[in-house]
């Protein structure tokens, strides 16, 4: 053992220090970055005015390296998440924003109380609102070694939205890990789905509410949301019914991070005739809308049957915590 620790500690490093030597001082660094966006066709003045005198900040490579890692129950993340007091801000909001949602609810198909719950949990209907430069962010993250193929390509389509005149530099605001205004979307996801709901020649997620509320729809829109399909519902199960799950198997698209523990969707008649029930107690509607069955918590937590809708959410962010807690918000929302 201590000889091959002597063998291999001086490779460690040697390792570390060929890794240090590969990375480029900021300097040459950034003038790369500036080489290429140049040659993707983004504006000199775009780079002069986002790129000069550009620093990479520190407390954001912490921010990136130091993310929190605990064990969290769903219970837990409902009670901070679906609070009484964002259930209520987000009564004041479908008020308040009535009419431009349901004029925003018929152009793309998606429910109102939706578009409120994503916005609610996203930046808590808009009290939230980050304040870092995008460019500066996303250029400190691309530049760390970490993540940097990923932060790249977020950087480069920042410019993007940049070059498309759709927002300034100064107002291109963003989280510390770069997603941007109210949505809180990252510049790949702006540049594929936001929405300029008003026709007035910019798609404003920072500051514009139909802008905002469209580019959230569209999102969903874009992957496969059913209409006024519900998203699902809490279930209870009956006395061994893992012994059954197992016979049902897993969803078909299993490699999907979120649904491999899901099952197979079968339709609620079938659970329903497996002995599933609404967690009132109530049967189950006698359909062929097909469900899939999740317990994020395991075979002693709660219990929900999820939709296609569902599984729309989970694209907007890939955590089944996150979906079932907008689901609940939109239900008591709306309620």
């Amino acid at each position: 053992m201590r000889l091959l620790l002597t063998l291999l500690l001086p490779l460690a490093f040697i390792s570390a220090a060929s890794a240090q030597e590969a990375q480029p001082k900021w300097e040459d660094w950034l003038a790369g970055v500036r080489q290429e966006a140049l040659s993707k066709g983004i504006k000199p003045g775009i780079l002069d005015e986002t790129l000069t005198g550009l620093q990479p900040l520190e407390r954001i490579v912490k921010a990136d390296q130091n993310q929190a890692e605990f064990v969290e129950t769903l219970e837990t993340y409902l009670a901070k998440r679906v609070s009484q007091l964002r259930i209520d801000n987000g009564r004041k909001a479908m008020a308040e924003h009535g009419e431009l949602l349901r004029q925003v609810a018929d152009r793309y198909g998606v429910q109102p109380e939706y578009i409120v719950a994503i916005w609610g949990m996203e930046t808590n209907y808009g009290k939230f609102f980050p304040k870092e430069d995008a460019i500066q962010a996303l250029a400190t993250l691309a530049y760390d070694p970490r993540r940097s193929g990923y932060f790249r390509k977020q950087l480069f389509a920042a410019f993007e939205i940049l070059n498309m005149g759709f927002i300034s530099p100064a107002e291109m605001k963003s989280s510390w890990a770069g997603a941007m205004g109210q949505p809180q979307f990252m510049p790949d996801s702006y540049l594929e789905s936001a929405q300029d709901f008003d026709g007035d020649g910019h798609r404003d997620i920072w500051n514009n509410y139909g802008d905002i509320f469209a580019s959230i729809a569209n999102y969903l829109k874009k992957f496969n949301w059913k209409g006024e399909e519900p998203w699902g519902q809490e279930v209870s199960l009956p006395e061994g019914f893992t012994a059954k799950l197992a016979t049902v198997g897993t969803f078909d698209e299993s490699d999907w991070r979120p649904m491999r523990i899901h099952s197979r969707a079968l339709p609620l008649a079938e659970w329903d005739r497996l002995g599933v029930r609404d967690v009132s107690g109530a049967e189950l509607m006698k359909s062929d809308r097909k469900a899939t069955l999740v317990q994020p918590d395991g075979e002693t937590g709660r219990a929900f049957l999820t939709h296609t809708n569902y599984r729309a959410i989970l694209r907007y962010n890939p955590a089944n915590y996150y979906a079932i807690a907008v689901s609940r918000l939109a239900d008591l929302v709306k309620q």
